[in-house]
């Protein structure tokens, strides 16, 4: 899988949402057109509008210049592709999705396209189709990046028992105890906690969901004995006494 493509949106609960450190696959973009277009006068004179006006900052121009390249080469993906990353990075999450639906009507197993259109629809809040995405993800690739966004969504859509399985499954992973993301500190301010923290915080959410607060209770125990800090799990462990 690309590496993830997590910007999210903010959670409407007590506990914010997760917000992975790894940047957007969109991030990683280069600011010029695929080398794999066919130079030709009339592509290099898009290509050079194309770089200009993103040095200019003037994006609607680069847009249009995309646009010409993508007319002019109506099979290259690669030039989709560039658009849909276009509109993600500039939060045009309805259209980097419509792009990036293109792309999977070409090809349902383009994980790049895959990821911008889980991305775009959690980001417009559309939570039962990022869902479906990220567990297509998960099938081509068994990632835990896509396990662990599909727990978060699952326990937003009050599929618990969904929700459940997805985390007991992401805690056997030992990569968990490595891989970073980021949730607000005491100050507000953005920190780095081990993905094994959240998910742990996670399961504890769900067992106050289904009203087991004991049970809640040593979830949220877990996650403050491995990060003392952590914000979220300390205002959950409130709701258990």
């Amino acid at each position: 899988m690309v590496a993830p493509a997590w910007a999210q949106k903010k959670s409407k609960k007590a506990v914010s949402e997760p917000a992975p450190a790894a940047q957007p696959a969109a991030e990683n973009k280069p600011e010029t057109p695929r080398d794999s277009v066919k130079i030709d006068p009339m592509m290099a004179h898009f290509i050079r509008k194309y770089s200009t006006a993103l040095a200019w900052n003037d994006y609607d121009v680069a847009k249009d210049a995309l646009y010409d390249l993508i007319v002019e080469n109506p099979g290259n993906d690669s030039l989709i592709y560039d658009l849909a990353v276009f509109y993600y990075e500039r939060q045009k999450y309805a259209s980097s999705v419509l792009v990036g639906q293109e792309l999977l009507s070409r090809n349902p197993k383009n994980l790049p396209a895959l990821e911008i259109v889980a991305s775009g629809y959690e980001n417009l809040g559309i939570a039962d189709r990022a869902l479906q995405t990220y567990e297509s993800m998960y099938l081509l690739t068994n990632t835990t990046g896509s396990l662990y966004k599909m727990a978060f969504l699952q326990f937003d859509l009050k599929r618990f028992k969904e929700a459940a399985t997805s985390a007991d499954i992401l805690l056997t992973k030992p990569e968990l105890e490595t891989t970073k993301v980021v949730f607000n500190d005491a100050q507000n301010k953005p920190k780095e906690y081990t993905m094994k923290v959240a998910v742990l915080n996670l399961r504890g959410m769900i067992e106050l969901e289904n009203g087991n607060k004991p049970n809640a209770k040593k979830w949220f125990d877990q996650a403050l004995a491995a990060a003392p800090d952590f914000v979220p799990a300390k205002q959950n462990l409130n709701k258990t006494k």
